[in-house]
């Protein structure tokens, strides 16, 4: 069986073709994969440099870099390309392209070209946006609030939301071709209640990607409009509302924070049962958490609008419904913890990394009640605690989930082992660094300080200081994944097709896989995560 599986990964989808062209005409969902990852590491550095910049700026009282209009720009700069470029695709686009057909047990997607167009419209959309960001940026931040951004605005605005007009038709393209995927590809024999939780993750996130990004491309159309030829959608001067933008935004960009969120989950509910050798605990339950999410988030964008002018019944529903969209993220963190429960658990780099997810999401979760209470929110909302809180769900979480499957699958993606002493400190690194660097910007909302401000009062410079240094400890934690990842290309031990004793019909095929998937096509008879119970492994 070795030897047939060592034949076949010499004819791995990597060696199917060296040429650039057999690379950018690729309809392989594993090739295009590839084409994702290498496109949003690049968006990650580069909304990671404007990040150390503003750290820098803000690591005395009186900023360092001279220029508020300036500052304004690197934030704008940081949140578009992180949020647009790197988190929304991050996971779906990447291990979600590589893998829906592996763990379906497919050949590819249901539409291998809508794949590639998707990518082709992302790269597009991605260079747009850079045009903008080079030529002068936008200084409007990543939630373009009118009437600053349709009206007042000296930024690129129209180049910056045009960016994003295109990306979301690659996401929504991305979105039905896992829907349309995972209802008709799946092997024989994986019913609905045999199917991975990763592809449940993939399957509620395109939901919300199909239904709720037509609303944000829709909203910045209006902007557009607004902008370009003033015809009072937004602007009250000619009959228009500015509430109008923030209801139709957040109507997406709320969903928005699951779509980022959702495949994370899905992640860490694959390696936490692989890293524990134990089945996940209460596999129905984690499911309909996640759908129960999907649907929750489309009702919750009114938290994001307590001190903009709504009613205060409004206000009151809204703040109730997000306090229930924590019941199924709670579920979900109760069945990781219930599945590590007396289970046999190895520290490889994937689990201290989910490990990490699971504290940072929980911190994250339990502040966001803070956000979701009126009468706290009325004091926070405006300072650097709402920060802290969406980069611990939204950095802290999702970015731990995306390395901890990096790292999981990086044998099956590559053919190559990583080190894995580096991948241990690496992972250790960054959660030390993250919480170094914002566990101290909770204590500077409290106290007061506003974000989006370049210079601050001089009693908040300690813990902007802190909040500096650990930013430089993230930044070393960040560089290292990928230094040792790209040597692991060239210098890292042949992969197994099944390096950590893992379920799942992807490891059932070589590392890397054939172009064609599997041989034949596999027959499914088992639940997902069938490990040994945790006492027959202990007395092994």
């Amino acid at each position: 069986m070795t030897d047939v599986l060592a034949d076949q990964a010499e004819g791995s989808y990597l060696t199917d073709g060296f040429t650039l062209r057999s690379w950018l005409l690729t309809t392989d969902h594993k090739r295009i994969a590839i084409l994702y990852l290498g496109a949003i590491t690049a968006f990650f550095f580069i909304g990671g440099i404007a990040a150390a910049v503003m750290r820098y700026n803000l690591i005395s009282a009186s900023g360092r870099l001279g220029s508020a209009d300036l500052y304004n720009r690197l934030f704008s700069m940081h949140g578009v390309v992180m949020v647009w470029f790197f988190l929304v695709p991050a996971v779906p686009a990447t291990l979600g392209n590589f893998l829906a057909p592996l763990m379906l047990g497919a050949r590819d997607l249901a539409f291998p070209r809508l794949n590639l167009l998707s990518w082709y419209l992302f790269m597009a959309a991605g260079f747009t946006a850079l045009y903008a960001l080079i030529a002068g940026g936008v200084d409007t931040g990543w939630t373009f609030y009118t009437p600053f951004s349709s009206l007042y605005s000296n930024g690129y605005v129209i180049a910056t939301v045009t960016a994003i007009f295109i990306a979301g038709f690659s996401s929504i393209a991305t979105g039905l071709n896992f829907i349309v995927s995972i209802h008709k590809l799946r092997a024989p024999g994986m019913t609905w209640h045999k199917m991975p939780v990763f592809l449940w993750s993939l399957y509620a996130t395109s939901v919300i990607m199909a239904l709720a990004t037509p609303v944000l491309a829709m909203t910045l159309l209006l902007l557009a409009f607004e902008r370009l030829f003033h015809v009072g959608v937004f602007d009250p001067a000619v009959g228009g509302d500015p509430l109008l933008f923030q209801h139709l935004f957040w109507f997406y960009s709320h969903p928005a924070v699951y779509i980022m969120i959702l495949p994370g989950f899905g992640v860490i509910s694959e390696i936490v049962p692989c890293f524990s050798s134990k089945e996940l605990f209460g596999y129905k339950f984690v499911v309909w958490a996640s759908i129960a999410i999907a649907v929750i988030s489309f009702l919750v964008w009114g938290h994001h609008m307590f001190v903009a002018g709504e009613s205060l019944y409004s206000a009151l529903l809204f703040s109730l419904l997000s306090y229930a969209v924590a019941v199924p993220s709670a579920i979900k963190v109760f069945n990781w913890v219930g599945t590590m429960h007396k289970g046999y658990i190895r520290f490889d780099a994937p689990m201290l990394y989910a490990i990490a997810f699971i504290g940072l999401f929980t911190m994250g979760g339990l502040t966001g009640l803070f956000v979701a209470a009126l009468a706290a929110d009325v004091h926070l909302t405006q300072t650097y605690f709402v920060v802290a809180h969406f980069h611990y769900v939204m950095v802290g979480g999702m970015v731990s989930a995306y390395f901890a499957g990096l790292h999981f699958w990086w044998p099956k993606i590559t053919g190559r082992m990583y080190p894995e002493m580096w991948g241990r400190a690496a992972a250790i690194i960054i959660f030390a660094g993250f919480n170094l660097t914002f566990f101290p910007q909770f204590i500077l909302g409290y106290l007061g300080m506003p974000r989006r401000y370049a210079s601050y009062p001089a009693e908040f410079e300690p813990l902007n200081l802190l909040s500096s240094a650990g930013a430089l400890v993230l930044a070393i934690g960040y560089l290292l994944p990928l230094l040792y990842l790209l040597w692991s290309l060239l210098y890292g031990d042949k992969a197994p097709a099944n390096p950590w004793s893992a379920t799942g019909l992807e490891w059932k095929t070589p590392s890397p896989p054939p172009t064609e998937n599997f041989p034949e096509t596999p027959l499914v008879t088992q639940p997902p995560y069938q490990y040994p119970l945790a006492e027959a492994v202990s007395h092994e």
